[in-house]
């Protein structure tokens, strides 16, 4: 067999020259937020099994609820839920065949990251 001259070249984009996209970042997240709400699930399934498991179970899983960690857990899982609501309605835009060029996407993009953030805080401030 003749000799080949292989080239060298990258195997993928490096990061001292690749920038990352709003839509690639938001597409990140929304695939973060909902595996997030997959550990948000389980919490509230252990609070509830602890409510049907007696008091000192009950106690402990309400505490940690109840507690700043809590509180902070459960305001970003409800950042992440409306995150990841606004994200599948935007994707249901794309299936579409509307929305696809990249001002529009960004648009969205944006849309979905400042949306979210407005109705956790008018979910916080009404609940």
């Amino acid at each position: 067999m003749a000799d080949v001259k292989r080239v060298e070249r990258p195997l993928s984009p490096h990061l001292s020259i690749y920038r990352p996209q709003l839509t690639s970042m938001t597409s990140i997240l929304t695939r973060i937020t909902g595996n997030a709400l997959i550990v948000t699930t389980f919490i509230i399934v252990w609070w509830l099994a602890a409510l049907a498991s007696g008091p000192e179970a009950f106690a402990t899983a309400n505490g940690f609820a109840t507690s700043i960690v809590g509180d902070i857990f459960f305001g970003l899982s409800l950042l992440g839920i409306w995150y990841h609501y606004l994200a599948g309605l935007r994707h249901l835009v794309f299936d579409a065949g509307k929305g696809l060029d990249i001002p529009t996407a960004e648009k969205l993009g944006w849309g979905c990251i400042v949306g979210s953030i407005v109705l956790t805080l008018l979910t916080i401030i009404i609940v």
